[in-house]
């Protein structure tokens, strides 16, 4: 089996997401028997998917004509002999994770069995799942939530449909509805401190103690105002904090994290074992957030969990994107002991992100089942494929 060429996809972006830009930037890799394996890069939200899709198609002629069942080399390649590959960071990382992904979607499809099975095999027969950013709401509509009242009932949508965890972020909606409008730098005012505690004390009224509540900070804070809002919320009982600054100093992630006396996760703005590394050396993170799309794919994102677990370091894998980010990360979240709990994002509940692909995958009261398909367990629908931007590479 050869690998014929490669196409990458910029799809239709899904309206009603917030923020706007949401664009999955897709990878086809074609064979000389047929199969067809894809994966997406982990750029989809944010201000970054013109460059996603760039470096998918720079990537992309590495590949021609070479055995998909060479995953582990061709990453080697990409990482070692694309020159700034071993530079790392979100746009290179997210090209190499597309395409190690759609690999290992060819040959779980090759082989006609579900990655999970090549992997390593079950470890969790279900996999806990909790309710992500519930501050645009919990649903097919997406809104701002502004006062205690909203994230109350958002909180009460989700337990609904059956979560018993849900995460927010508290403070990235301002009192006038502007997202991710300011940073929060040194010290928070009180009557911000007050808007935080009484929107997070509506979700613990909505769900009681019951409820597992993960606190997103969005890395708006820095180690004063990520202390100071953490003690104000303690009493509430949060599960965990979710960077609670930029994620590259793992000595102050410790800092904060003895300071705080919450456990504190981070993963999204991670890239790869290297960057993982002193944050599992340095104890500083409780739980990690890689994403799949742009960590390193399927090959890098086992490794990083392995290494995570010899440092009794829980798992809950990063997923904001397509239905596709959210099949290959229930592939590996199926096989890692180490697994906490499946992010499923609000935006996973769209109609036009979840037309994107063939099959829709959503947990039943709160729980996924992990798909049995070949391979990763989905494709883009043919709506995707004709409505998208496509360049081929032969």
């Amino acid at each position: 089996m050869k690998i014929k060429s490669v196409d990458i996809f910029k799809c239709v972006k899904a309206k009603g997401t917030n923020p706007s830009i949401f664009t999955p930037i897709v990878v086809r890799i074609n064979t000389d028997e047929g199969i067809s394996g894809y994966g997406e890069a982990g750029l989809t939200y944010g201000d970054a998917n013109h460059a996603a899709f760039g470096i998918c198609r720079d990537y992309a002629s590495w590949l021609i004509g070479r055995d998909p069942f060479d995953s582990e080399k061709i990453w080697e390649d990409l990482l070692r002999l694309t020159f700034w590959g071993m530079g790392g960071g979100a746009v290179i990382n997210a090209g190499i994770s597309a395409i190690d992904i759609a690999l290992w979607d060819i040959k779980g499809k090759a082989l006609n069995v579900p990655c999970y099975k090549l992997l390593g095999g079950k470890t969790n027969e279900k996999l806990r799942a909790y309710a992500s950013q519930i501050q645009f709401d919990w649903g097919p509509k997406s809104k701002a939530m502004i006062t205690p009242e909203d994230y109350g009932e958002a909180a009460r949508h989700a337990i609904e449909d059956g979560y018993d965890a849900v995460k927010v972020d508290p403070i990235g909606y301002d009192m006038d509805g502007n997202w991710l409008k300011s940073v929060k730098r040194g010290f928070f005012r009180e009557e911000e401190l007050d808007m935080a505690y009484e929107r997070v004390k509506a979700i613990r009224d909505a769900g009681g103690e019951g409820l597992d509540i993960i606190i997103e900070l969005h890395a708006l804070t820095d180690r004063n105002s990520s202390v100071q809002l953490a003690a104000r919320l303690k009493e509430l009982g949060c599960m965990f904090v979710e960077e609670a600054t930029m994620p590259l100093n793992s000595a102050l992630m410790k800092n904060i994290a003895k300071e705080a006396g919450i456990p504190l996760a981070a993963g999204e703005r991670i890239y790869t074992r290297w960057g993982f590394r002193p944050f599992l050396e340095d104890g500083s993170l409780a739980v990690l957030q890689p994403d799949l799309g742009n960590t390193g794919g399927i090959t890098e994102g086992k490794k990083i969990c392995d290494m995570a677990h010899t440092y009794d370091v829980g798992i809950q894998l990063h997923i904001c994107g397509g239905p596709l980010a959210t099949a290959a990360a229930l592939q590996l979240e199926a096989v890692i002991p180490n697994f906490i709990i499946h992010e499923h994002h609000a935006v996973a509940l769209l109609e036009e992100n979840i037309a994107l692909c063939k099959y829709d995958y959503q947990p039943e009261n709160g729980f996924f089942q992990v798909p049995e398909r070949p391979g990763i367990g989905n494709e883009l629908s043919e709506y995707a494929i004709k409505t998208s931007e496509v360049i081929t590479v032969k």
